[in-house]
């Protein structure tokens, strides 16, 4: 498990649970584990509680997408790799999930909460990480990553009922 990133969860809006935020952030610390290599230095990243009007907002507004999503990542180092700086943290970037599609989600696929919540924070994490499922063989890695991490925590394989990675 990693301890050169710092991981924000803050509440924005949304009815979560009082254990949203530890959820969120034993999610964020297991994809670190497995995807982050600590010697690229100290790195922070968020993780926001929010819910779908604010989602559907960023949604429409960053990826034109007129509607909410489960799980949206803004990845700060997508475009070229920042330049570290002795003892500055690089910001990874940011993982915002809506309360209400995650929710209904949950219910409709007959998961728990906590499950798709822990899901879909490693989703997004994994995104910030560089990792897709624009391909075939992005999706293939990706879920199967994802699969695996989830099974070091109990929880069952998302994709084994629909095969449809989670919106990000």
């Amino acid at each position: 498990m990693t301890t050169a990133v710092d991981i924000t969860v803050s509440r924005e809006a949304g009815d979560w649970a009082e254990d949203a935020e530890w959820l969120a952030e034993r999610a964020a610390l297991a994809a670190l584990g497995a995807a982050y290599d600590d010697e690229e230095g100290p790195a922070e990243l968020s993780v926001v509680l929010a819910d779908d009007e604010l989602v559907h907002r960023l949604n429409r507004e960053y990826r034109g997408k007129d509607k909410p999503t489960n799980v949206l990542s803004f990845a700060l180092t997508e475009a070229e790799e920042p330049e570290a700086q002795e003892g500055v943290p690089v910001m990874l970037g940011d993982v915002i999930l809506a309360y209400e599609t995650v929710a209904r989600e949950a219910a409709e696929q007959r998961k728990s909460f906590q499950d798709h919540m822990t899901h879909l924070v490693m989703h997004g994490v994994l995104h910030l990480l560089g990792y897709d499922h624009e391909t075939d063989d992005e999706a293939e890695e990706m879920e199967a990553l994802e699969t695996r991490l989830l099974a070091t925590l109990g929880i069952a394989d998302p994709y084994a009922a629909n095969h449809q990675p989670p919106d990000r």
